[in-house]
């Protein structure tokens, strides 16, 4: 078993959240919320309106996401899915736990897999950075799901 933080459409309430629950794709557990503990820029870019975690630390926000305890089956499935390791790369960072449903409390720092892009075109990096992601969020930049492609 492994833990993995997602800030993006993968999260509880977004379009992609749906991939977590199916038990096809292997076991996910939704641990806790947390933040990264180093900032990381988050911005929302392409086409599609993808969020994408610049492989930049030390710049940009905290960011915030979610916690989720996978099997092997799971993380080869996310590989996949996020396009790794070709669009995405898979990480281990350090996320500060902010509410916890398991073991572990507040406060407490847990080590996580993490998707993020050290292979993107360079004018990304002047983009907004956000703190958080959520697809119908102020930002005006709807997602566009895999389905409507």
């Amino acid at each position: 078993m492994a833990l993995v933080f997602v800030y993006g459409t993968l999260k509880q309430g977004q379009p992609n959240h749906k991939v977590l629950l199916d038990c096809a794709n292997g076991f996910a557990a939704f641990q806790g919320r947390g933040r990264t503990a180093k900032p990381y820029p988050l911005v929302i870019a392409g086409e599609h309106s993808i969020p994408w975690l610049l492989h930049l630390p030390g710049r940009g926000h905290s960011v915030l996401g979610e916690i989720y305890r996978v099997d092997e089956h799971m993380l080869c499935f996310l590989d996949d899915f996020e396009g790794c390791p070709d669009m995405y790369q898979r990480t281990k960072v350090q996320v500060e736990v902010l509410t916890w449903e398991g073991e572990g409390f507040p406060g407490d720092s847990v080590q996580c897999f993490l998707y993020s892009t050290a292979t993107y075109p360079p004018e990304w990096v002047h983009l907004p950075y956000h703190e958080s992601y959520d697809s119908e969020g102020p930002h005006g930049l709807r997602y566009n799901p895999r389905e409507n492609r």
